[in-house]
This record gives structure tokens, sequence and C-alpha cells, in this order.
């Protein structure tokens, strides 16, 4: 199975923490514990190219909200 893993870092200046998990999940990521603050989980069959497309949705998503990102897409 391929997952998503993503850490976000707030800014102050930035929007609310809740507003932006809010935004998140509804790309379809879960709020986890751990070193990661959220888990997308792949259908079977997904490929690099899906990640990246997603990767660039995810930044869509978050623009202008004055966050920061970092992902991590692996296959476990």
């Amino acid at each position: 199975m391929m997952r998503t893993y993503l850490k976000v870092t707030f800014n102050s200046e930035g929007a609310p923490p809740s507003e932006i998990v809010a935004r998140l999940q509804s790309l379809g990521f879960k709020p986890i514990t751990g070193a990661y603050d959220m888990v997308y989980e792949w259908s079977d069959g997904a490929t690099v190219e899906d990640a990246i497309w997603f990767a660039d949705k995810i930044h869509a998503t978050l623009k202008g909200y004055n966050v920061l990102f970092q992902i991590e897409t692996i296959t476990e």
C-alpha cells in the first residue's frame, strides 16, 4: 500500500490550524499522531505520477494560507 505522509508548520500570521486541517481532510487526509500530522492512504495501483499530481493539489489547497508543508510518499 502506498501512503503519503504530511507534516504541517503553522504560522501565527496565517490561517487557524483547524481551518488547515479541514482543508486537508477534504482531500482525503486523516489526522495521525507521531512524526507526521496527517496521512493519505492510496488505493491499489497508484503511481509516482499520481503522487506528484497529489503534491500539486496539496500545494494549491494550501496556497495563501501561510503554512509550510512537507510530504513523504512511501510504499509499505
